[in-house]
């Protein structure tokens, strides 16, 4: 009966973080559209942060209801989380990134460098909304799916769903989220935070794949089975 207890009130409180967590997040990103963009008139604004929102809601609610455990993991990440100084050096340098992929299209629209078409704005928001679905299907597929890079206790190589397609489909999907964001906040110039960043996951990925070759059993067949990283037939 304690045991249930325990385990009942440990659910609440995660859930109760991760609540207030991506409220806190919507919030900041709210500040970092509007007062940049110097008016709450700010119509893609609006839009793209509802697009986020109601897409991390329903995440949140998936991993509240179907893995927990993964919803803790994916809580503990951003550049302190990481063990390692290269590694929250690339976090530090990507979590500039994100916020600059959001102050520098507000800019745009506030100082009109670029215009994009209804059209884009709408592509723009189909391709965030897309790669949220894909990386909804990484969660799925894979438990493990940490936001810091590390091994935990039991985690095996997963070799199903989009990772038999390329070894990373958390990059590959949050990349097709990253390089919407500036086109759905109708921003071209945005877009060369997007190219900015693209180093720096890359140097994330190539070293989390050192990492797990070295300390996870089978990783290294796995990357003989899967032969691209990031990009079907590409790389």
């Amino acid at each position: 009966m304690h045991a249930t207890a325990k385990t009942d009130d440990a659910m609440i409180n995660l859930n109760t973080k991760a609540w207030i967590s991506l409220a806190g997040l919507m919030i900041v990103m709210g500040l970092l559209l509007f007062v940049p963009g110097g008016t709450v008139y700010y119509l893609q604004g609006w839009v793209f942060l509802s697009v986020f929102t109601v897409t991390s809601i329903f995440i949140t609610l998936n991993l509240m209801k179907h893995d927990p455990a993964l919803l803790e993991r994916r809580m503990r990440g951003g550049p302190t989380a990481e063990k390692q100084p290269m590694q929250r050096l690339i976090m530090l340098a990507t979590s500039i990134g994100f916020i600059c992929l959001l102050v520098v299209p507000a800019l745009d629209f506030r100082f009109g460098w670029s215009a994009v078409s209804l059209s884009g704005i709408v592509g723009g928001n189909v391709l965030v909304m897309t790669g949220f679905y894909f990386i909804s299907l990484v969660y799925k597929e894979n438990t493990f799916a940490s936001a810091t890079i590390e091994i935990a206790e039991g985690q095996k190589v997963i070799s199903t769903g989009p990772y038999a397609i390329v070894r990373h489909p958390m990059y590959a999907s949050a990349s097709i989220y990253l390089i919407g964001m500036p086109i759905a906040l109708g921003s071209y110039w945005g877009l060369i935070v997007f190219g900015a960043m693209i180093p720096f996951l890359l140097l994330r990925l190539i070293d989390e794949e050192r990492f797990l070759a070295k300390n996870l059993p089978g990783y290294v067949e796995y990357q003989m089975q899967v032969r691209y990283r990031l990009i079907p037939f590409v790389w």
